[in-house]
């Protein structure tokens, strides 16, 4: 039965002493989840096995919830004989809503990194991998499992990648991020994947720097397109320089940019005479100069 209760105790859940004195604790003022865990440790209280740090809900006069951090200690008399329970508490409500909070935006962060539509993983301080979101798992073909606690950069960047990546991700660990750094990753069966990276500095509350978290994009479609459109047109610009016929080509101010084998053939001006001169100006006869810097303007405007 209550025999001790504090203004603090009254002030924080709405009872007065008068309304609390001569009832029971337990029955009286605990909901029914906590009653046998909050008996246990003032049970043993009594038995003289003291409680340090324990945490329990109390509701105040008006329903609200107000988190209790307690330690139990054993009341005595003059003889040592125990004569009940003194409580000092501790009101940690706020502090257990910022840690809920935190927890819920952990989750929802957590959340995020898993479910993102690119690859993300995350390196501790000795470049062991800590996170490894499903795209990246889907794009490698490695699972979670199968890469948490391993080098990233030893056990899946190619050799001749391994120095640059990891001058990357030692930048990322000394607090000097790297933007747009494009390596290729290696995929479980041997497929090359074309990665376009994002290495943030990951530090914790305390700003400490705690490891590495990479951002990446799979750019391997993108990358075949450029290296197709490489391939187009150097086979262009050979069946350009090798065709049986002159071709040659100005830019807007009518400087030539082009003049193939043929075309030096012919008129006996190597590539290196022409490119940057002026075609009509300085290849053309002043009779046909006119006519046509006409046609090369009208080609211009389309």
């Amino acid at each position: 039965l209550v025999n001790e209760w504090n203004n603090k105790a009254a002030k924080i859940t709405g009872f007065s002493r008068s309304e609390v004195l001569g009832r029971n604790l337990v029955q009286d003022f605990i909901t029914t989840e906590y009653q046998v865990s909050v008996k246990e440790v003032l049970d043993n209280a009594l038995q003289g096995s003291e409680t340090a740090n324990f945490e329990f809900p109390l509701y105040t006069k008006d329903q609200r919830r107000v988190e209790v951090l307690l330690n139990a200690t054993t009341r005595r008399d003059v003889n040592g004989n125990v004569l009940g329970v003194l409580g000092v508490g501790q009101d940690i409500t706020e502090r257990k809503q910022v840690e809920m909070e935190k927890s819920r935006v952990a989750k929802e962060l957590q959340t995020f990194i898993d479910t993102a539509n690119a690859p993300i993983f995350g390196i501790n301080a000795h470049g062991q991998v800590n996170e490894w979101n499903n795209k990246s798992a889907a794009i490698t073909g490695f699972s979670r499992e199968e890469v948490l606690g391993k080098n990233l950069v030893q056990d899946f960047i190619t050799k001749e990648y391994q120095v640059s990546v990891k001058e990357v991700l030692d930048n990322a660990l000394q607090g000097r991020e790297t933007a747009n750094f494009e390596f290729p990753l290696y995929t479980k069966d041997q497929r090359r994947v074309d990665v376009l990276l994002n290495a943030t500095t990951r530090r914790d509350v305390s700003g400490n720097v705690v490891g590495v978290l990479g951002v990446g994009q799979d750019i391997t479609e993108r990358k075949q397109v450029e290296m197709e459109k490489t391939r187009v047109a150097q086979e262009l610009q050979t069946f350009i320089n090798t065709a049986n016929a002159p071709i040659f080509g100005i830019d807007a101010n009518g400087l030539v940019n082009e003049w193939n084998n043929k075309s030096a053939a012919i008129t006996g001006f190597s590539r290196e005479e022409v490119l940057g001169k002026n075609l009509v100006q300085d290849f053309i006869t002043q009779e046909y100069q006119v006519t046509v810097k006409e046609v090369l303007d009208n080609a211009l405007q389309g």
